[in-house]
């Protein structure tokens, strides 16, 4: 095993013990196996999930019925290597990729892994997450990040591996027009993934106008205040009644969940990215047999880091649009009372478990 010192025992670790109740803790650092790497955790990126656990105790079928460690968008340096772990040294800048399938199953096999029903994801109850210094981690599930791309930029990997991969499998194509419900982190990212797939118009729309200038900023050619406007109407106006060809539910809205499907030409197809806060919405079967849509629902992601790390690279001023409020590892709760309650000038909140690196 390579190291570059004595390597840590114990880790400072932000533990949720129930509902709104954070505490740093000193936690065991996982043993390596010669497959692994020892990571130090340098960005942490806040996930609507992680908020799920935090205010609620649960994300649908997940709940925390003990102590866990949240976080799961991550960036850092490599601090020790295994024995078998071939293509990363010591000191590499790297993201961590939160999920660990089984490598067996027929999900697996297919290449489909995120679907693997044996799949360990970091801060999904009972796996522990990345808030924390340190962390041992498989190197099939680490990559390398450029020299020149911040920690932080790194650590939106993981939220844009999800637009990735509903734009893979929509299978968005040049010149199309592609309506994003909902422009938080992931909406807005959706908006990169839809240029990187060469989009020919890209509608974005939010009840905060304050997210819909950095849709502008991110690429979007038209936004729509929803407070002001209705998605369906404004959607088809602008596509010449034509609807969009592609739409990604960002929102997790209930009600918009049902409306952004109605924003679509015939034969358009929907991917439902947003969590909502109520596992079922309805919708209009009578559209559906008339105009044919096709609709996906997207899980996490598969085979997407390393595009997604790319297209981040090529786009860095651009992501940085995004980041808007940093914390230290002891002021862990207060960055998620930030996130889940500031939603007109907050978008991705970053933690540093380590030293901070960049103040507001």
């Amino acid at each position: 095993m390579s190291r570059t010192e004595e390597l840590p025992t114990t880790t400072k670790s932000a533990v949720l013990n129930k509902v709104y109740d954070m505490q740093i803790k000193e936690t065991p650092v996982k043993e390596m196996k010669p497959t692994d790497v020892l990571v130090k955790v340098m960005a942490v990126g806040i996930c609507g999930s992680d908020v799920h656990f935090y205010d609620s105790g649960r994300l649908g079928d997940f709940v925390v019925n003990a102590p866990l460690i949240l976080g799961h968008e991550s960036s850092g340096q490599i601090i020790a290597v295994g024995d078998e772990v071939t293509g990363f040294k010591v000191g590499d800048r790297v993201a961590l990729e939160p999920g660990v399938p089984c490598g067996k199953c027929e999900y697996c096999r297919s290449g489909r892994y995120n679907l693997c029903p044996n799949v360990k994801f970091m801060a999904t109850p009972p796996v522990n997450g990345d808030l924390t210094q340190y962390i041992t981690w498989p190197a099939d599930f680490v990559f390398h990040i450029p020299d020149d791309m911040t920690y932080e930029v790194g650590s939106l990997s993981e939220p844009f591996s999800v637009s990735i991969h509903a734009a893979q499998l929509m299978d968005i194509q040049p010149g199309s027009t592609v309506f994003i419900s909902g422009s938080g982190p992931v909406g807005l990212l959706a908006i990169l993934a839809a240029r990187a797939f060469n989009a020919g118009k890209i509608i974005a729309s939010d009840a905060e106008l304050s997210r819909l200038e950095v849709a502008k900023k991110l690429g979007a050619t038209d936004t729509i205040d929803v407070t002001k406007e209705d998605i369906k109407t404004k959607v088809k106006n602008l596509t010449n009644d034509h609807g969009a060809d592609y739409v990604i539910e960002a929102s997790g809205n209930n009600h918009a969940e049902s409306d952004a499907l109605l924003t679509l030409g015939r034969g358009g197809k929907i991917a439902y990215v947003g969590m909502p806060a109520h596992d079922t919405a309805p919708l209009d079967i009578m559209f559906m047999t008339t105009y044919e849509p096709q609709i996906f629902g997207v899980f996490r992601y598969a085979n997407t880091y390393p595009l997604a790390i790319k297209i981040l690279h090529d786009h860095m001023d651009e992501a940085e649009n995004l980041l808007t409020d940093f914390y230290d590892l002891e002021h862990t709760r207060d960055a998620f009372e930030r996130t889940r309650t500031a939603k007109s000038d907050s978008l991705k909140v970053i933690i540093y478990p380590n030293e901070k690196l960049r103040t507001k």
